[in-house]
């Protein structure tokens, strides 16, 4: 058998692979004027230790350690003092489900004629001193 080619190297030939598009490549572009989603009542407690911990451990500039020291410290928390946090993030829900209304609401009806353009205004000048310059060369002639 030989210059046969071994099992091996006869599947490596027959498998393709596919790539898979970019993350950032699928869906639409995100609309900066959406309402960010409410923090939950972990992140909101998280704010508050975040302060506290600095100021007890001031030479400690790891992200990790802040993360890793604040999750143990919620998970030793009784219901009853997770409460105001809880109560802050529901809070924060309401107002978000609030704005996300109105944010719909102003979607459904559609851009108004006082609004600007999506274009900056340094193109509409572009687009304006492109005008002007093609009317110039034909009196030119």
């Amino acid at each position: 058998m030989k210059g046969a080619k071994s099992k091996a190297e006869t599947r490596s030939t027959k498998l393709s692979v596919t790539k898979k598009p970019a993350k950032g490549a699928k869906g639409a572009a995100k609309d900066p004027n959406k309402p960010k989603r409410p923090s939950s009542a972990f992140f909101v407690f998280m704010e508050d230790f975040r302060v506290t911990y600095k100021e007890e451990h001031p030479k400690n500039k790891s992200v990790a350690a802040v993360g890793k020291a604040g999750g143990e410290k919620w998970k030793s928390l009784s219901d009853s003092e997770k409460a105001p946090y809880v109560a802050k993030a529901d809070k924060r829900k309401v107002e978000y489900e609030k704005n996300m209304k109105a944010y719909n609401k102003k979607l459904e009806e559609g851009p108004k004629e006082d609004e600007e353009s999506d274009k900056s205004v340094s193109e509409v000048n572009d687009e304006d001193d492109a005008e002007d310059g093609s009317e110039e060369e034909e009196d030119d002639d």
